[in-house]
C-alpha cells in the first residue's frame, strides 16, 4: 500500500486517525498508520506535555496536529474581544435561562463554587492568539510532519510557518469550491469530508465528494477521504474514487487506549447509524453530532437557536462540565459520524489498523477476481 502520501510521509499504510487521546495517536503511528492529534483543547504548554509524550512513545513514526481555526467568529483578531468575560457578555440571558430548565429538567445539579467560573479553551476562544503559539510549539517537534486545519485552510503565516520547517498543511474541506481554495491558498493536501463525518462537515454525501476533489484539486494535490469510513472495505472504496488515504475518527473513540468518558463510550457502542445529527448545539457551526436530550432540544423550534461560534461553545461547554460530571446518559454525547452503528465493542488500536489492512487486501484482490480472463 504505497500511494504517494505514504512515501511523501514515510508511513505503511494510507490510514489517518484523527483522536484528542494522546495514545490513540502514538498507537496508531506505531501500527504504521498516521496518527493526528486533535490539538484544540490544548493551552500551548499543556500541548508541549502531550507531544513530548508522544515522541517518546512513537517508536520514532511520524504524526500530526490538527487545530480549528475558524475563517469567521464572534472576536476574530483576539484582544479584549476574544476574552470569555466579554463574550459571555453577548449570550442572551434567555439561552442561560433555557439550559438552566433542560439541565434541571434531567436533575443535574450546578457546579460546585470552586469549578464555577473556569475559563475554558474548547470553547474556541482567543484562536488567533492560542493557535499560532501551538503551532510554535508543534513545529519544534521534528516528528510532527503535517498540520492539519478542521475548519478551512489556516491564515498564510501559518501556512508559511509550516512550510519552511517542510511540514504538509492539510485542511477539510465539504464541498468542490472549497478544495479548490484550499489549494489556491498553499494547502499540500484536502481533506474531503463528507456529510456522514463526525464532527464539522458539509452537505454533500463522502461517495459523491471524493471523485469531484479529486478531480478540481488536480493529480499532484493528495486527497484524503473522509466520512464513513472504519473498515478496509470502505478504505479501498475511497481508493477507488481517487483518494491516496483514508482520514478517520469516529472509529478511535471506542478502541482500548482512548480516553473517552464511560457514559459517553456507553452510548456510542450502543448507538446505530440513525443516531447521529447534524446540528449546531455543540460549536455554533453545523457538526455530526450522537443525537442526545441537548441536541433534540436546539432542534425544537419552540426553544432558542443555536447561537454563532464561539458563544455556543461557551454554552455547551458549561453545561458539558455539568452533565458530564454527573454522568448522565441521556445529555452525554460525542461528535461521531454515521459509521458509528457499525462500532459495537472496544478493541486494540493495533487490531483496528491491521484489521482494517487486512480487509483492505481481501477487496481488492476480490475485485482483483472479477477481471475475467477472455
Amino acid at each position: 500500500m504505497k500511494p504517494p502520501i505514504c512515501e511523501k510521509l514515510g508511513i505503511e499504510f494510507p490510514i489517518f486517525a484523527f483522536s484528542h487521546c494522546r495514545d490513540v495517536v502514538a498507537a496508531v503511528s506505531r501500527a504504521g498508520g498516521f496518527g493526528v492529534l486533535g490539538a484544540l483543547a490544548y493551552s500551548p504548554e499543556q500541548l508541549e506535555i502531550e507531544l513530548a509524550w508522544i515522541d517518546e512513545n512513537v517508536d520514532g513514526r511520524p504524526y500530526g496536529v490538527d487545530l480549528a481555526i475558524p475563517m469567521n467568529y464572534l472576536g476574530k483578531g483576539g484582544g479584549d474581544a476574544a476574552l470569555p468575560e466579554n463574550l459571555e457578555k453577548l449570550i442572551p440571558e434567555g439561552h442561560w435561562k433555557f439550559v438552566d430548565a433542560l439541565l434541571d429538567e434531567h436533575g443535574i445539579p450546578p457546579l460546585p463554587e470552586e469549578l464555577e467560573g473556569k475559563a475554558a479553551k474548547a470553547a474556541g476562544l482567543n484562536v488567533d492568539l492560542e493557535s499560532r503559539a501551538q503551532i510554535d510549539v508543534a513545529l519544534a517537534h521534528p516528528l510532527v510532519r503535517m498540520f492539519v486545519n478542521a475548519l478551512g485552510p489556516p491564515p498564510a503565516d501559518i501556512i508559511d510557518a509550516c512550510h519552511a520547517k517542510n511540514v504538509l498543511v492539510g485542511a477539510l474541506c465539504g464541498s468542490p469550491r472549497h478544495a479548490q481554495k484550499q489549494v489556491a491558498a498553499g494547502v499540500d493536501v484536502v481533506v474531503a469530508q463528507g456529510t456522514e463525518a463526525g464532527g464539522h462537515c458539509g452537505e454533500i454525501s463522502t461517495m459523491v465528494l471524493i471523485p469531484q476533489v479529486v478531480d478540481v484539486v488536480g493529480p499532484d494535490v493528495p486527497v484524503l477521504a473522509a466520512g464513513g469510513i472504519a473498515s478496509g472495505r470502505q478504505m479501498a472504496a475511497a481508493l477507488a474514487l481517487g483518494a491516496q488515504g483514508a482520514w478517520t475518527g469516529s472509529i478511535w473513540l471506542t478502541v482500548a487506549e482512548a480516553d473517552t468518558q464511560e457514559t459517553a463510550l456507553q452510548n456510542l457502542l450502543e448507538a446505530t447509524s440513525n443516531d447521529t445529527v447534524r446540528s449546531r448545539a455543540m460549536t455554533g457551526k453545523p457538526a455530526r453530532l450522537l443525537r442526545t436530550a441537548w441536541t433534540d432540544a436546539w432542534e425544537d423550534p419552540a426553544n432558542p437557536d443555536p447561537l454563532p461560534m464561539p458563544l455556543q461553545g461557551l454554552v455547551f461547554n458549561k453545561a458539558a462540565r455539568r452533565f458530564m460530571r454527573t454522568k448522565n446518559k441521556e445529555l452525554n454525547g460525542w461528535p461521531v459520524g454515521q459509521v458509528v452503528g457499525a462500532i459495537d465493542r472496544v478493541r486494540p488500536t493495533q487490531e483496528v489498523v491491521l484489521s482494517m489492512v487486512q480487509e483492505w487486501v481481501e477487496t481488492t484482490e476480490r475485485l482483483g477476481a472479477l477481471l475475467a480472463d477472455d
